[in-house]
């Protein structure tokens, strides 16, 4: 099905595409890959399965505050706000293009709760105070490619130690790094936990939670409660997590 667009403009690192379909909105860089895409009736709602996976967290902890690396179209800001009304979100862009498109085309809150900072998400994280945020969603990719960030020890390092004692922090990745690796020993050296979930389209999403926690059978109460909050399919989501430790 072809799309029609209805934005481009160009950076120093691209083009930004944004591009309506039948009921859906998409922005893309240049390239065959989604960032962000909405459903534009109800632009809260995260289309693509990972970036759903990705707030598997909050079944676990209802965060006071969110980071967001990498902005895209602002859907997970969207979600989270629409979920947690009183949550407060930062959310870090490397490009202010980017920013402009979510909020022209892609509904951004005007949220009191919802910050924003223009700059590099390295910068930004080590910018950030010890035990300063709850959740950290890291979703960092460029047209071609993830951000070689997401795969460094320090980078781990660095959210392990913004995050509070009872944090969370989500990943995407393309392709699913190396279990034995000394990425995961990183991990496992700062969190408590490990979970991985797959989606169809080969996204691989690592959940590090800072304290131990047993997980949700797939019919817990509390996922069809956010179910009606945010209509994603919590319970199936979560019956497809993976513990690794």
């Amino acid at each position: 099905m072809k799309g029609e667009i209805i934005h481009y403009t160009r950076d120093a690192l691209g083009g930004i595409l944004v591009i309506d379909y039948r009921k859906h909105r998409v922005m893309t860089f240049d390239s065959v890959f989604e960032q962000s895409k909405i459903d534009r009736r109800r632009p809260h709602l995260p289309v693509h399965e990972y970036s759903r996976a990705m707030l598997l967290p909050v079944a676990f902890v209802r965060p006071s505050h969110v980071t967001i690396l990498g902005l895209g179209g602002g859907v997970m800001a969207s979600a989270l706000l629409h979920l947690l009304p009183d949550c407060r979100v930062h959310a870090v862009e490397l490009r202010p293009s980017v920013l402009q498109v979510a909020r022209e085309y892609f509904s951004l809150p005007d949220s009191a709760n919802l910050s924003l900072t223009i700059g590099d998400a390295r910068d930004a994280l080590g910018n950030a105070p010890n035990s300063s945020t709850d959740f950290i969603l890291a979703d960092l990719y460029s047209s071609e490619r993830m951000s070689p960030t997401q795969a460094q020890r320090e980078f781990i390092r660095q959210c392990s130690r913004a995050l509070s004692d009872n944090g969370w922090l989500a990943i995407n990745y393309h392709r699913t790094p190396d279990i034995n690796g000394p990425f995961f020993r990183q991990l496992r050296g700062e969190f408590a936990v490990l979970l991985l979930f797959k989606s169809k389209t080969n996204n691989t999403v690592i959940f590090a939670s800072k304290r131990p926690f047993e997980l949700l059978h797939s019919k817990d109460p509390a996922l069809a409660g956010l179910e009606k909050s945010l209509p994603i399919d919590w319970r199936r989501l979560m019956a497809r997590v993976i513990r690794l430790t």
